[in-house]
């Protein structure tokens, strides 16, 4: 793999300061943050006093600790628009969520707002090992999703030249990257796993194509997962994050020299690690659920909105910025089986260290008789495609599991392509539960 480290003088000034200026910067945008959602939101005005705090309250850093959460659900509370902190007429971007599990959750972006995204993208982009000249093949999703506008500015930004092809339709993805020859990928790491069969399918060499760096994001992935892609192309992996209510892709990134975890940048958000039942803050380097204020954002401020992602933060590296580490579920993920807390990506790394796996796989919980159980359906390699080695496979699988995970799980093994592709996200989890 290429040296892709950037050099210092390509940084932005802040991503290198000292921790005072960076603590500096944060209180004073932090400061007019609070005033500027409390003025302009009735939510927040309402939530604000009701807590009895105030954003002249606000003389440290630690004193963010007494202003009250925003949920996921708030959002869906004020559908559409009613969490804008602007006049809608300033508003000229709309993204929202697929809506799913209700209501769909929508944010809005000002001019400024998509300014500094494409700013923080590129700044991602650059920490990854992308440079200007480079060519980017963007196979986010776009429209309603952040993904693919998201990840389309930052590479315009950053001076890049960027191929707009969207998710979906894996045989001209290989096709287009072939001739293409980018230099980088930006794509969901599961769709990656697609683009890789593909590779093989169509008879190509993934080792011997042009992708220098894969920037993957928008669902959790392991080590291991990161392992795989490496060697199988012969390119960097590297972590982005981002979600929709705080901008979306680019509010943390890996840096490719590291890749040691994410770097927040925290000019633009501050982060926190809380216990997700107390709701307490945690120290630096405990583990618990991620919180977000953002300090810039004019259309659509967001104060100690509860991410539900499952971190914790840790001292600066490349950057003086503090790091996240790579999140390891959700707490809305977590499934509890006998009293075992398990999360997806626990399995993910189980399997990717058995031999005669591939690397796609879904969970199916059931209930058998009065007990919650777990049953994992993955595919073969195609080298280990006879009943011996399935078997041989399913049985080490559910041994690493057992004695890691600590909860015994049935596998069913099936032959190569048995388990259904995502052009996005990955669906790893079906509950077959009956509904209480």
């Amino acid at each position: 793999m290429k040296d892709l480290t950037p050099k210092k003088s390509d940084l932005d000034p802040i991503e290198i300061a000292s921790r005072d200026e960076i603590q500096s910067l944060q209180l004073e945008r932090l400061q007019w943050s609070l005033r500027h959602a409390y003025d302009n939101v009735p939510m927040y005005t309402k939530r604000f006093d009701e807590a009895g705090v105030h954003p002249d309250d606000l003389k440290t850093l630690a004193d963010l600790a007494k202003f009250p959460f925003t949920y996921k659900n708030d959002l869906r509370d004020n559908y559409p628009f009613g969490l804008f902190a602007v006049p809608r007429e300033q508003i000229v971007r709309v993204h929202a969520s697929s809506g799913t599990t209700g209501k769909p959750t929508v944010v809005g972006y000002t001019a400024t707002d998509l300014s500094n995204w494409a700013d923080l993208g590129a700044r991602s982009l650059r920490a990854s090992g992308v440079r200007p000249g480079n060519i980017v093949h963007n196979a986010y999703g776009y429209g309603l999703f952040t993904g693919g506008l998201g990840a389309h500015m930052a590479i315009e930004r950053l001076g890049a030249t960027v191929i707009p092809v969207s998710g979906g339709q894996t045989r001209r993805q290989v096709t287009l990257i072939n001739d293409f020859q980018p230099n980088a990928i930006m794509v969901t790491p599961s769709y990656m796993l697609n683009i890789l069969d593909e590779f093989h399918n169509q008879g190509f060499d993934p080792r011997a194509c042009s992708l220098d760096v894969g920037v993957f994001g928008a669902e959790p992935w392991t080590n291991a997962m990161r392992k795989n892609v490496e060697e199988a192309f012969d390119m960097h992996a590297v972590d982005i994050y981002g979600l929709s209510e705080i901008m979306g892709p680019g509010v943390a990134n890996e840096c490719v020299e590291t890749k040691d975890g994410l770097h927040v940048w925290e000019d633009h958000f501050y982060p926190e690690v809380i216990d997700p039942e107390t709701g307490e803050p945690v120290a630096d380097g405990e583990t618990g659920e991620l919180v977000f204020t953002t300090l810039t954002k004019e259309g659509l401020p967001m104060i100690r909105y509860r991410t539900r992602d499952l971190t914790r933060l840790l001292p600066g590296t490349a950057r003086t910025m503090r790091r996240m580490e790579k999140i390891t579920g959700r707490s809305d993920d977590m499934m509890i089986l006998r009293g075992v807390n398990v999360f997806p990506t626990q399995i993910e790394e189980q399997l990717m260290a058995t031999g005669g796996l591939a690397p796609h796989f879904q969970i199916e919980l059931y209930r058998s008789g009065h007990m919650d159980s777990m049953r994992i359906h993955v595919e073969s390699t195609p080298t280990a495609a006879n009943e011996a080695g399935k078997t041989a496979a399913a049985r080490m699988l559910a041994r690493r599991i057992k004695d890691v995970v600590g909860v015994s799980a049935e596998i069913n093994v099936t032959d190569p392509g048995g388990i259904p592709r995502s052009e996005g996200k990955a669906v790893r989890v079906i509950d077959n539960r009956p509904k209480e």
